[in-house]
């Protein structure tokens, strides 16, 4: 394990598309697991492009992954209803009604007493409305913060604009790193804000040969044709691991080091089962 007794090492995942997303995912860990303590992907495309099954929640939960962020699709299986309030790896977005079930946040503690906070936040600009995460957020992290300086956010947003804004505001309130998905294309410009870590988005895991993890041919009719049609993930002989690394100090909880993941796997011979 890379962790020492002064800093901690946080390894992020984008939104994993489908079965290769998941698949590239456990392949990436079962090589390279023990060099994190903390690891974090974001789940509300894994099953088949669109929410997560409890078999594939268990199955990611195997691979190694300690905490599941996720966004809009989170509900579209439904039988996420059924397992969600004991799932407790997975977080749904923090500023969904009172009522919704699941939670948003929620804090980790490692084995050697280290404690992680993580929020998962939805974006509002050209999203689903929801409640306003600029407030709810602000009291949410100075009550972890209670506990531990180490917090983390997900937010899945699709304006890149909004990503930066909040991240600025988000790092003023002590944030150790902040990291955007949604829009499944990563970016470039990874970098520390007031010593919390971030990157506009992590981009995603899955079949490089696509449209943004989707099967091209659907993509294209339904932007020459305006017929809705029903998305199919893609399927190729390269995926992608698209992630991000944090080095976060215990003691401050400030990110003192960032790196971009993104490299290419070839998938031959490493599907089995038929779920997709």
């Amino acid at each position: 394990m890379f962790g020492d007794d002064k800093n901690l090492k946080v390894l992020f995942f984008g939104d994993m598309v489908g079965k290769p997303g998941r698949y590239v995912v456990r392949d990436f860990l079962a090589s390279h697991k023990d060099e994190y303590d903390f690891i974090i992907a974001n789940v509300e495309n894994a099953s088949h492009g669109f929410g997560l099954t409890e078999k594939n929640y268990n199955d990611i939960s195997e691979y190694g992954v300690d905490c599941m962020t996720s966004g809009n699709h989170i509900w579209d299986k439904k039988e996420i209803l059924n397992y969600i309030e004991k799932a407790d790896k997975l977080l749904r977005p923090i500023n969904y009604p009172k009522n919704t079930p699941g939670v948003g946040s929620r804090i980790f503690e490692l084995e050697d007493g280290t404690k992680i906070g993580v929020l998962s936040v939805l974006g509002r600009v050209f999203m689903a409305p929801v409640d306003s995460q600029w407030d709810l957020v602000s009291e949410v992290i100075n009550e972890i913060k209670k506990v531990t300086p180490i917090v983390i956010l997900d937010f899945h947003a699709e304006a890149t604009a909004e990503k930066i804004c909040f991240a600025r505001f988000c790092s003023k309130l002590g944030l150790s790193a902040f990291f955007g998905t949604h829009t499944h294309v990563q970016t470039a410009d990874e970098q520390i804000i007031n010593g919390m870590g971030y990157l506009t988005d992590a981009g995603f895991c899955g079949v490089s040969e696509s449209v943004i993890g989707m099967e091209y041919t659907t993509s294209l009719n339904r932007f020459i044709t305006c017929i809705p049609e029903r998305y199919d993930v893609a399927d190729g002989d390269v995926v992608q691991v698209n992630a991000v690394e944090v080095e976060i100090d215990k003691t401050s909880g400030h990110t003192v080091a960032i790196k971009r993941i993104f490299c290419y796997v070839d998938k031959e011979e490493k599907e089995q089962d038929d779920e997709k």
